[in-house]
């Protein structure tokens, strides 16, 4: 069979179709629904969705959309991983969060999860959570030389690694058999807290842990850059990433003693080479008195994973580009340059309400942060959102990782999502737009300066802004409660876990306007014996009234409002059954055809019943003002503000605030 120069072997006998025809086709698709495209090219960007950071998902990739060639696994930069065989031998590592501020029940938790599929711990100490000085106690029949042990313990890192270390040589772990990363992060602490007047004394604190694991402990790092503060301050993909980079070369500038960051991703990085190309970077080793090598060796990323599996498995993979990037323009030799990099499925996009759906959730974005080439991954237990999580909950974090590494066989391939168009250009462009971020942060004077002025906290709390509008609107919507909410839900009740440290960046979750409403609903339900009401007024049969009074019950329990429909055409029937359901306020629900013959006399009826406030579901065109002259308060619809209908209307009920 002759292969023709374009196309398949198996396509051989068919004509090469080009984009041009494919755009011509959407273009007759869209003329026909109502739109008037001016091309074929507008049809095609009338398909692609909006995403963070200024990036568009387009409807259709193809070979002239792949950027540049990523290279191999384990090789600069590192795009399709930072090891040669990625996962495929071993899987990544399992890592479980323990938060507990009882030392006993941690160790049980520690001890459950060890024997069942966790590969390392991970443990927050410190402040109100477990003493540092329990720590002993929470790693009681923990082996130190198998099970690496990652310490999160604030302002109190220092008296945390102290005490690790005693624990190894009271235990006769050899400084080569230990694992793991003491936990400082001097910056990530600022910005969790807002106060800097720490800084430079934990900075040195960190430094000296630093060149104490590289010179005697070479499975030890010292310092973790954390991204999830700003993530749970609600940055975007670009942001988060970007900030992690400020901080990373923050770190090795103090590591090493020196030099200038770089200044462009793909080009010259200006004031970090020299006149003939060679780099200069961050300094080669001085007052911490460690080499750029030595240093990136001290550095362990911690990213969020979240349900946007395409998004999550690109800004890993773009964060070990960037990186590879800094390591390059630092003088570093390839062999150093890969990111450590830490997964945590995301607390943002977890809910308090309806908890159980957070178990899909966090599987979605285990998945594509072991897709993104993550080196270690924690799923957060469903229940994270209400506190400490029970047995349960933490076995289910943990089996998630075992079925889709050992059932699922996730990890056999090396960089699985390598080679789509789709995935390569979406890497490509998120890493344009964080190293654009990084660069400002730079100019800023740095991550500290950039803390202390208020640019990092300002300019993420306008990307939650913004981002809030959508969920509002549910153009981002939130299974379970702002979109097929279960107000007949049993509430999940848990300990409260340890606040943490706080006052500077806050944290933030998708969920939290509508689970406020759901708890003024609550409090009602508690306070009356009865939730607040809402009659809908279904006009016409099932067939005309069923679209509309499905997305208004929808849209009603949201707001933690239920709702009670009658059917029919009489305005007067209508009326007596609003005035005997009890519900003060009312929705009409039906088809533009039939609003047109009844809206007017059934708003009336509805009125002369005692309805407070009377809403249309749909968009009212260019019958709005009739509506409103008959009786019409407000019109809910799809793509409206649903927070801000839903608040008015528990005020309107008598719903305390």
């Amino acid at each position: 069979m002759t292969v023709p120069p374009e196309g398949l072997p198996l396509a051989a006998e068919f004509p090469a179709a080009h984009r041009e025809q494919w755009q011509t086709l959407v273009e007759g698709v869209l003329r026909k629904s109502g739109a008037e495209p001016e091309d074929g090219a507008a049809a095609e960007r009338a398909l692609s969705t909006a995403l963070q950071d200024g990036l568009r998902a387009r409807p259709l990739y193809t070979a002239e959309d792949a950027p540049a060639d990523p290279g191999f696994p384990g090789f600069p930069p590192f795009v399709r991983g930072a090891r040669p065989q990625g996962a495929s031998v071993t899987g990544w590592d399992v890592r479980q969060r323990h938060g507990d501020p009882d030392p006993r029940r941690t160790n049980e938790a520690v001890l459950a999860d060890l024997e069942h599929g966790g590969g390392s711990l991970w443990l927050e100490l410190g402040g109100d959570g477990l003493p540092v000085a329990a720590l002993g106690e929470a790693l009681n029949g923990v082996y130190l030389d198998l099970a690496a042990v990652v310490l999160d313990a604030g302002a109190e890192f220092p008296a945390a690694a102290a005490r690790l270390f005693e624990l190894l040589q009271e235990r006769e772990v050899s400084p080569g058999s230990a694992a793991g990363n003491l936990g400082a992060d001097p910056l990530g602490l600022q910005a969790r807290t807002g106060d800097a007047s720490r800084t430079d004394a934990l900075l040195a604190g960190a430094t000296a842990l630093a060149a104490r694991c590289a010179g005697g402990f070479p499975g030890l790092r010292a310092l973790t850059v954390d991204a999830l503060p700003y993530h749970e301050a609600g940055a975007s993909p670009a942001q988060e990433l970007g900030a992690s980079l400020a901080t990373g070369v923050a770190y090795l500038r103090a590591l090493t003693g020196g030099g200038d960051a770089p200044e462009s991703a793909n080009g010259k990085a200006n004031g970090s080479t020299n006149g003939s190309g060679e780099a200069q970077g961050t300094g080669t080793g001085t007052a911490a008195g460690l080499s750029v090598d030595a240093a990136l060796g001290q550095l362990e990323f911690r990213y969020a994973a979240d349900a946007d599996q395409f998004l999550t498995i690109a800004k890993f993979r773009a964060a070990r580009r960037l990186w590879a990037r800094v390591a390059e323009v630092s003088g570093a030799t390839p062999a150093a340059s890969a990111q450590r990099q830490h997964a945590v499925t995301s607390p943002v996009m977890m809910t308090a309400r309806d908890p159980w759906v957070n178990m899909l959730r966090t599987t979605i974005a285990c998945l594509a942060a072991g897709v993104g080439g993550a080196d270690a991954v924690t799923v957060l237990p469903f229940d994270a959102a209400l506190g400490l999580p029970d047995a349960f909950a933490r076995r289910i974090a943990r089996n998630t990782q075992a079925i889709l590494l050992e059932e699922s066989h996730l990890a056999r391939v090396i960089d699985p999502a390598g080679g789509s168009w789709y995935v390569e250009r979406l890497t490509d462009e998120l890493a344009h737009a964080a190293w654009a971020w990084f660069q400002e942060i730079e100019r800023a004077g740095g991550q500290r300066a950039a803390l202390e002025s208020g640019l990092v906290g300002e300019r993420i709390a306008a990307t939650w802004a913004e981002r809030s509008v959508r969920l509002a609107k549910r153009r981002e919507p939130v299974t379970g409660v702002s979109e097929f909410p279960n107000l007949g839900e049993q509430a999940l009740v848990r300990e409260p876990a340890p606040a943490g440290p706080g006052g500077g960046l806050p944290k933030v979750r998708r969920a939290e306007a509508f689970e406020a409403l759901r708890d003024r609903s609550d409090a009602h339900l508690a306070a009356t014996g009865g939730r607040p009401e809402l009659f809908l007024a279904s006009i016409g049969t099932a067939a005309a009234h069923t679209a509309r009074t499905t997305f208004a019950a929808n849209l009603f329990q949201a707001g933690g409002i239920a709702t009670t429909a009658h059917e029919g055409n009489d305005p007067a029937a209508l009326g007596a059954a609003f005035a005997a359901s009890g519900a003060p306020v009312a929705c009409l629900c039906s088809s533009d055809r039939l609003y047109a013959e009844h809206a007017g006399a059934v708003a009336a009826a509805l009125k002369a019943a005692g309805a407070r406030t009377v809403l249309l579901a749909g968009r009212p065109g260019e019958q709005q003002a009739a509506y409103e002259a008959a009786g019409v308060d407000g019109f809910v619809f799809a793509g409206g503000d649903a927070v801000a209908v839903l608040t008015s209307l528990l005020d309107e009920i008598g719903v305390a605030r």
